[in-house]
């Protein structure tokens, strides 16, 4: 008789595509971004910028303004995540009563969340880093936004730079988002998607500035508090790094990635049935990149 070989829990196809879109959406500032979904390869962002339109009324038909459509390509980078794990290093971190009695009844679906959360969770801090600071030339890293020279904030040219008054601590913060708060083009403020973007270290300074200032509010605040700056509601993330802050509308930021579905692949092979180890095998594969649109309605401080 054959031996047969069994694979214990397999996520292929569209409930793989339902778990990777989970997990990458853990990132905090996707949340704030707009996705492109299904880009095989390349896919076109373009900018549609007008002026001059209206005129005085008259008897004739004459042709007025100006209308500027410019283009730029997200081009979304393969990746993959291929890790081996023995259940024995992964037992003391789990509840091992969960179990059943014996020692090779350690396949349980229970144990098997355990390890894809815990992997979920790794795709999910990897995305948030990279979409600030990724470098495409870096293994197992897709181009930021924020990366010097070859970010979509440095290729563009017309993003507006903020020089901060000195490195942002309880004593500045407040400062640095007025600079940049001045520095957002009068045509953006007032926008339902404007954010600025801070993360967690800088925003517990603010927090600690606005107490001292006498907004006790801000100090005793619940999770379901909504902060703002001057009107602009920030956003935090945990990926944005120190001493920069982001201005932007999340119209105007991209995320493309690949078809959420059947090109999505995410697969636990339990290698007990196969070679008798004690091995887990967990195999990802997705796709990510950045882009923006109107780089001149964008507020960079650093």
């Amino acid at each position: 008789m054959a031996t047969t070989t069994t694979i214990t829990s397999s996520f292929v196809g569209k409930d793989a595509g339902m778990y990777i879109a989970a997990a990458m959406k853990e990132s905090k500032t996707l949340d704030n971004l707009t996705i492109m979904d299904n880009v095989k390869y390349k896919a076109v962002v373009k900018s549609l910028v007008g002026s001059g339109f209206i005129q005085d009324e008259s008897c004739d038909f004459t042709a007025t303004g100006d209308l500027n459509l410019s283009e730029k390509i997200i081009t979304p980078k393969a990746l993959k995540l291929n890790i081996q794990l023995c259940k024995q290093d992964l037992l003391s971190a789990w509840e091992s009563n969960q179990m059943g009695a014996g020692a090779n009844n350690r396949n349980t679906p229970e144990f098997h969340a355990f390890v894809m959360s815990y992997l979920a969770d790794a795709i999910a801090e990897s995305t948030e880093n990279n979409v600030w600071s990724g470098a495409d030339a870096v293994g197992g890293e897709f181009e930021g936004f924020l990366t010097a020279t070859t970010g979509a904030f440095a290729t563009d040219g017309n993003v507006i730079n903020v020089t901060k008054t000195a490195s942002l601590d309880a004593d500045t913060i407040v400062a640095n988002l007025s600079l940049l708060a001045d520095a957002i083009p009068s045509t953006v403020l007032g926008k339902e998607d404007l954010v600025i973007f801070i993360n967690q270290k800088h925003y517990r300074n603010y927090i600690h500035a606005m107490s001292v200032l006498g907004y006790i509010d801000r100090f005793n605040m619940s999770a379901d508090y909504t902060p703002v700056f001057e009107g602009i509601k920030l956003v935090v993330v945990d990926g944005m790094p120190n001493d920069k802050l982001v201005a932007a509308r999340k119209s105007n930021l991209f995320f493309g990635c690949d078809l959420v579905g059947d090109q999505s692949e995410l697969r636990m092979l339990d290698m007990s049935d196969i070679d008798g180890s004690d091995n887990i095998r967990v195999i990802c594969k997705y796709t990510a990149g950045t882009q923006i649109g109107i780089g001149s309605e964008i507020a960079y401080l650093s």
